[in-house]
């Protein structure tokens, strides 16, 4: 066995392309895959197909069913087209989930990898900091929070996030410490190559397979959270939609309009289980006990 093929830096290029045949080959991976590509297109490329934009209101169409006339989803009690507040809404929620999946997976990836190589107080120190977040529940601290910051989607975004990287840090300090020993490390303290480098271009590339999966799993978790404090009223406030904000609009004509609860239920539905079962896929292409089958 030569050098090339023991050095993880060496075979990562072979196990990419292994675990992305592994991805094509699992069926519910690729069903969430055409659910989140069909959905992102119907909410960026939709917009444009319409006649009516989001805030454009005709009292003459009032509580309109779907199907009618250009309402392909109907109308809401004001008259504004229902399609084009989804798919506007769609924009906002698709941009907050994947701006926490970037803040959140960055600064979840940092506390991990050096928790897990420097080990010892440092590693404790930082993970008794994630575990005093882990142990405030994520839906009150999100609202306490929604309720002394001004809601928009930037802001909504950052308070998401500030609740969404410990799950992160967690799993890359766990896959950082099993790392730290292997020969390609102590091959890079020989050479005398800088810790920052060790943890940033060693360590972190050779975790990337379970970052790649936390990172799916929280764009599905940040979608469904700020549906959730927005259908509170701490979110996205009126008249910018979102799915959280549509769906608490509805509450009251459920039995007269379900149109209007069961079109954005049916998008969050959507996006969730599309990045959940494209998260179950990736951790099975990137399962190390896979590896050689």
């Amino acid at each position: 066995m030569t050098a090339a093929t023991t050095d993880p830096a060496a075979r990562r290029p072979f196990l990419k392309s292994r675990a992305l045949r592994r991805f094509l080959n699992h069926r519910l991976a690729l069903i969430g895959l055409v659910m989140v590509l069909t959905l992102t297109a119907a909410c960026f490329i939709g917009p444009h197909l319409l006649p009516y934009d989001e805030l454009y209101i005709d009292l003459r169409a009032r509580f309109a069913p779907p199907g009618t006339g250009a309402h392909i989803f109907g109308t809401d009690p004001l008259g504004r087209d229902i399609a084009a507040r989804l798919f506007h809404a769609g924009q906002i929620s698709m941009a907050v989930g994947f701006a926490v999946m970037i803040i959140a997976t960055g600064i979840g990836s940092v506390v991990g990898v050096v928790s897990g190589y420097y080990g010892g107080k440092v590693s404790a120190v930082l993970m008794r900091i994630v575990d005093a977040f882990l142990s405030f529940p994520s839906v009150f601290l999100l609202l306490a929070l929604a309720a002394f910051i001004q809601p928009g989607p930037v802001m909504i975004a950052l308070i998401i996030s500030a609740t969404s990287w410990m799950e992160v840090a967690r799993i890359v300090e766990a896959e950082v410490k099993s790392l730290r020993n292997q020969d390609f490390v102590q091959a890079a303290h020989m050479l005398g190559l800088s810790k920052r480098w060790i943890m940033f271009r060693e360590l972190l590339p050779n975790a990337i397979g379970p970052i790649i999966v936390a990172a799916t799993l929280t764009v599905a978790r940040a979608i469904l959270l700020e549906a959730y404090i927005s259908f509170l009223g701490y979110g996205i406030q009126p008249p910018l939609p979102s799915w959280g904000n549509m769906l608490n609009g509805a509450q009251q004509y459920l039995a007269s309009a379900p149109w209007l609860a069961i079109v954005p239920g049916l998008a969050i539905t959507i996006a969730v289980t599309g990045f959940n079962f494209i998260g179950d896929g990736l951790r099975d292409a990137f399962d190390s006990r896979t590896q050689g089958h």
